[in-house]
């Protein structure tokens, strides 16, 4: 089996967070990647619903923080 190599950059905040959670589950983040690779396989699309959150305070604490609040906004009245 050949192996590939997968790289993506994420803010350091969200890494940090985001192993010690895989930590407390006893899973790396390279484990926690190929489960989500297997489900996306296996299910033919994301393992997980997405959609945009209801309230703009959501929005706001999801979005990295260097995007100004008018851009959200827009973002939201466009539907």
């Amino acid at each position: 089996m050949k192996v590939e190599t997968v790289r993506a950059r994420v803010d350091a905040r969200l890494k940090k967070e985001s192993e010690d959670v895989l930590e407390s589950l006893g899973l790396t983040t390279t484990e926690a990647i190929r489960i989500f690779l297997q489900q996306v396989r296996l299910r033919r699309g994301l393992p997980f619903p997405v959609t945009m959150p209801e309230s703009r305070f959501e929005v706001e604490d999801i979005l990295h923080p260097a995007q100004k609040r008018a851009e959200v906004l827009d973002l939201i009245d466009e539907d």
